[in-house]
């Protein structure tokens, strides 16, 4: 019995769309990096993009739980002396929600060559509204908890 390994010719890319409003930030986030991922395929291949596009609506709307709207900080440097700079999450949720799931799905992401591909995958508008219209998308529902399979069928 041969492996199989599957060519990057050879992926089928879907489009699913994720409404995140009342969603819990870090749980949908881990499941959108899943998809990202391809993990959702049966044929997944760890060395291959294979990756579907994923629309994320409602970003304004997300939740976090316990404390973290008022304590949690990204913090990034510049490398010079006095350079750290801290952004509080309550403001960057405010000013631009669609930054806060691309961090947290951007953090969740395995660190590869694949990674950037796999973020330009990811498209997150702030409303209800998005410019993909043309395109056949389905909607998934990532709410569902996990069996045996990576993850349950919309």
């Amino acid at each position: 019995m041969k492996t199989f390994i599957l060519k990057k010719e050879a992926v089928e890319r879907k489009w699913y769309l994720v409404d995140a409003k009342d969603e819990i930030l870090g749980r949908l986030a881990s499941r959108i990096a899943l998809v990202l991922q391809g993990k959702n395929k049966p044929s997944y291949t760890p060395n291959v993009d294979m990756s579907d596009f994923v629309v994320v609506i409602n970003a304004e709307k997300i939740k976090v739980t316990g404390k973290k709207l008022k304590t949690k900080q990204y913090e990034r440097h510049s490398t010079y002396p006095g350079g750290l700079k801290i952004e509080k999450f309550e403001t960057l949720l405010n000013t631009k929600p669609a930054e806060v799931i691309k961090k947290a799905v951007k953090r969740m992401l395995p660190v590869n060559k694949l990674r950037d591909k796999r973020m330009k995958k990811l498209k997150i508008y702030k409303g209800s509204e998005h410019p993909h219209k043309s395109v056949k998308i389905e909607p998934i529902n990532l709410t569902k908890k996990r069996t045996g399979s990576v993850l349950c069928e919309p």
